[in-house]
């Protein structure tokens, strides 16, 4: 498998690839790359391929190379230093790659599916998978080995549920207690197929969406799951006025308000407010996906649901901001409209 060493630069972890992976490993890696490949992006064998990693992914990035090339003989495969949060754009040239392509594999340690390099590529017609931080054991077991066809029929079909359903209601037993609307539409393209142009899924896969409609929410949301890259050893509490974040307090808040205060920084001053939006709202349709302190596959648990802060403009919204932080919450009660869609972690539909 793979080795890790403390990053002292920045408390991350860095994966380090050995020469040789061990039999099953290997061909667990092999079995993923194809599943990618073949299933979720359905590569043709005309079709131009990009393949973008950096140092923490870049086996991963070797093997869905290698992986396309035996369908494609056009992949390139891309090394770019690895960016400081998610959110962040890539270099120049890399974006400019990805408007080229009609597929890209995004295998990164921090995530570009809210990037504008992202977004402007989709609108010339990429079809895009981004992994961001995904790591050997996610790429090889839970969420990655689910049937992303018959998950791809779930989501469709609780989809057409929710199409009318505009209020969402969230309760959990360590507080949450919120209410709020959602602008524009449920999104229920995150399901692993991604084989249109300009789509774009996470990988793994497996969650329904929206935009809170800005303005709209009011409450408390408590954070119990996982938060960022991280499993949560005590709740965080966010409180919620008007659609924005007001307070956050809890063990490793003092934390939290830094790193939206230093996003804010960087942005002109009538700006900087975005960074407090609540910007997604979703929940997990994947059963196999596992909480692990990785946001890609936390926010895919099947019985959990989530909340995003800061950009929101991939949704449609208005808050353009570089930053994108998750949370994730344990056995929610969740009820859409008239759709009593979780009862403290059980599935209704």
């Amino acid at each position: 498998m793979a080795k890790k060493k403390k990053d002292d630069a920045d408390d991350l972890y860095i994966e380090e690839a050995e020469d040789e992976l061990d039999a099953a490993s290997e061909e667990a890696l092999i079995r993923a790359a194809n599943t990618v490949c073949k299933e979720c992006m359905q590569i043709q064998r005309k079709e131009n391929i990009l393949v973008v990693t950096d140092p923490h992914t870049s086996t991963i990035g070797q093997a869905l190379y290698e992986a396309a090339a035996r369908i494609s003989d056009r992949v390139l495969l891309v090394m770019m230093p690895t960016t400081h949060r998610h959110g962040d754009e890539p270099p120049a040239p890399v974006a400019e790659l990805m408007r080229k392509q009609d597929v890209v594999l995004a295998p990164t340690r921090y995530s570009l599916t809210h990037t504008r390099a992202r977004m402007q590529a989709c609108r010339e017609g990429t079809r895009i998978a981004t992994m961001p931080g995904i790591t050997m054991q996610m790429f090889i077991e839970g969420g990655m080995t689910t049937d992303f066809n018959a998950m791809q029929s779930a989501i469709a079909q609780l989809g057409k549920s929710l199409k009318r359903q505009r209020k969402v209601n969230v309760k959990t037993d360590t507080g949450t207690n919120i209410t709020f609307e959602i602008g524009g539409r449920w999104e229920l393209g995150d399901n692993g197929i991604c084989n249109r142009p300009g789509q774009v899924t996470n990988l793994p896969a497996g969650k329904i969406l929206a935009m809170p409609k800005e303005g709209t929410m009011e409450g408390t949301i408590v954070i119990d799951g996982t938060w960022d890259a991280a499993v949560v050893k005590e709740p965080l509490t966010i409180k919620v006025e008007a659609g924005m974040v007001t307070k956050i307090t809890g063990e490793g808040s003092d934390d939290v308000k830094a790193m939206f205060v230093e996003a804010s920084r960087k942005l002109k001053p009538q700006q900087q407010s975005y960074v407090w939006t609540v910007a997604e709202f979703g929940f997990g349709m994947n059963p196999r996906a596992r909480l692990v302190g990785n946001v890609l596959e936390d926010e895919k648990v099947q019985g959990t649901c989530y909340f995003a802060f800061g950009d929101n403009t991939s949704l449609g919204g208005h808050a353009s901001c570089g930053i994108h932080v998750t949370g994730v919450l344990k056995k929610p009660t969740v009820t859409i409209g008239d759709v009593d869609l979780l009862d403290d972690g059980d599935i209704r539909i």
